[in-house]
């Protein structure tokens, strides 16, 4: 198990950028996957970005792709999520999640797969 805890979030102007940062403790947080979700008031959770425990293979949804950036540092501990082109309809609690893979290139998706949260971070875009 590791524990995680999101920074980085804030108001930011549409067309602007964030980086948030997930920070784990523990010394296996090399061999998790990992990913980002958000959630918005009154809808469900939802899939961001997922990168494998090397940083080998990144996923994103079509409604992100090619404007967020998922990344990690495992001498640090810590995975990444840029966001740029920012729209107000990204606006949301943004959550980092991991799983344990024993070091294998899998990663996931669906939040029933993650077994390990963050708190989150708020993020508002205003138009």
């Amino acid at each position: 198990q590791v524990q995680l805890q999101e920074s980085g979030g804030g108001l930011v102007q549409a067309g602007g950028s964030l980086r948030l940062s997930c920070a784990a403790s523990g010394r296996t947080f090399s061999r998790y996957a990992m990913g980002w979700f958000r959630q918005a008031p009154g809808n469900e959770r939802e899939f961001v970005a997922a990168i494998s425990w090397s940083g080998g293979s990144t996923y994103y949804p079509i409604s992100v792709k090619g404007r967020f950036t998922i990344s990690r540092d495992n001498a640090k501990n810590t995975v990444y999520l840029q966001m740029n082109s920012l729209k107000p309809e990204d606006t949301a609690v943004y959550y980092c999640a991991g799983r344990d893979t024993s070091y294998s290139g899998r990663y996931y998706m669906r939040r029933e797969e993650y077994d390990n949260w963050g708190q989150g971070t708020q993020v508002t875009v205003s138009s």
